[in-house]
């Protein structure tokens, strides 16, 4: 087999796979090495499970005020392990997928752990021993993993990192989260609606703390009347680890300490990038932290050489990868109109309950930012959609430039708001104004009508509030 290629890329994420499918597409001859799984971390052990798992947790909450729309239940058994092939089924399929796509553009895989060994060559460790690589442009899309603290290191048994979070073996009673960003939240929800009793710990002043503080601060009192525990300025201390539970200090910014016994722990304290072990420190790649420097287009301070994704730092988003997957290969192979990828208007999607979407500045970065703001808000009570589904506890946050009418950001919690917040993606990318914005016709009844009436509000003139 002739192993020089046009284009090598590391990982078969969102990233490394769509990249690697855009430059088969243009005409490059690629390959990919993926030393587990394709479709990464997203695929098998984040984005896609996730949601299904939380589908059932959905499905909880539905069956928890079937009394609304006039059903009476009773005798409601759940099976756990169910959930979880449910989860994994889908995972499953979904890679099968991904495989087909390579295949049909003519993609070659190479299974094993890639290390780079010099400026445009690999060293590919699998089963049937090393295989050398060579290419123009090599593409890193390693991807990142769960974050340890000091002293808290998940065991896989009674502290779990997210990959033991999918897959338990049964309900745990009790269990405590700590870090309160998309992952933690997620998980928080998920266990709460399934049964268990949660405590959610945050080091910072809010819940979510990437988010808008308005919205921070109405997913907080949801978890809370969902019955969860939430801890906000407090850090974990100190676990001790038992046959089957876990002892757990707390303290507070204000130096109040409480220790309190949970069945498990999920540590959710953020991600790293996976940039050990792969040659970077024998090429002197730039790197921050743990996360390799790029420039706009996906460039390492090494000739052809590039990396996109987790691993070239945050965001820390699939949708990310996937997008800087394209403009990278699109560049490095001269498609013209390419455009650098604007971090700021890459859009946030928690699926907790509530459900939290954002795309741009917070009220706060536009203030620091010093941008006169205007800011519109609609909340769903006014909403038709939402009272027909029994679910109108949320709103919508817009800012706009008061100068220019430029849409700084929009900020939402409520049902499906992780599928509208696109429509706010798509205004700003289209540079639209809130001119444009209030003579969009919004189809009644949705629950996307709450996003014209919230940029109205920002103009003064809302009709329904």
């Amino acid at each position: 087999m002739n192993n020089k290629f046009d284009v090598v890329v590391v990982g078969g994420g969102p990233g490394g796979y769509v990249a690697a499918i855009r430059a088969a597409q243009l005409g490059l001859k690629t390959a990919l090495v993926e030393k587990q799984h394709l479709g990464g971390i997203c695929l098998n052990w984040g984005c896609i499970p996730t949601k299904a798992l939380l589908k059932g947790a959905e499905v909880a909450h539905t069956l928890a005020h079937a009394a609304d729309f006039g059903f009476e239940l009773s005798q409601i058994q759940f099976d756990i392990q169910k959930l979880v092939k449910h989860s994994r089924d889908v995972s499953a399929r979904l890679r099968d997928g991904i495989g087909f796509l390579l295949k049909k553009n003519k993609v070659t895989v190479f299974e094993g752990f890639a290390r780079l060994t010099d400026v445009g060559k690999l060293s590919v460790s699998g089963e049937q021993g090393e295989t050398a690589l060579s290419a123009s442009h090599i593409i890193l899309a390693t991807g990142a993993r769960p974050r340890s603290l000091p002293g808290i290191s998940p065991d896989g048994k009674r502290v779990w990192s997210y990959f033991e979070a999918m897959v338990p073996e049964s309900l745990p009673k009790s269990l405590l989260v700590i870090g309160s960003g998309a992952i933690g939240v997620e998980f928080a929800s998920l266990y709460r609606s399934l049964g268990s009793e949660v405590t959610l710990v945050e080091v910072q002043e809010q819940v979510m703390p990437v988010e808008d503080a308005e919205v921070s601060a109405l997913a907080e009192r949801r978890f809370r009347q969902q019955g969860m525990d939430v801890r906000t300025a407090t850090k974990v201390t100190e676990l001790n680890r038992h046959d089957d539970s876990v002892t757990c200090t707390l303290e507070s910014n204000q130096g109040e300490s409480e220790t309190i016994a949970v069945e498990r722990v999920i540590l959710a304290a953020g991600i790293q990038g996976n940039i050990e072990d792969i040659g970077l420190e024998s090429l002197g790649v730039a790197t921050e932290g743990s996360f390799i420097r790029t420039d706009d287009w996906c460039q390492t301070n090494v000739v052809g050489l590039y990396a996109i994704g987790d691993v070239a730092g945050p965001p820390c988003l699939a949708h990310k990868a996937s997008h800087e997957a394209i403009i990278c290969v699109e560049k490095l192979a001269g498609v013209s109109g390419v455009h650098p990828l604007d971090k700021n208007r890459v859009p946030g999607c928690t699926y907790c309950t509530p459900q939290v979407a954002s795309v741009g500045m917070t009220e706060a970065d536009a203030k620091a930012a010093g941008r006169a703001v205007k800011v519109g808000r609609f909340n769903l009570q006014g909403n038709g959609k939402a009272l027909a589904i029994v679910d109108s506890e949320g709103f919508v946050k817009t800012l706009f430039d008061a100068d220019t009418g430029e849409l700084l950001g929009a900020h939402m919690i409520g049902p499906e708001v992780t599928e509208q917040i696109q429509g706010f993606g798509i205004a700003q990318t289209l540079e639209a104004t809130e001119a444009e914005l209030i003579h969009t016709v919004f189809a009644h009844p949705t629950l996307s009508e709450a996003m014209h009436e919230s940029v109205l509000d920002a103009m003064n003139r809302a009709i329904h509030q």
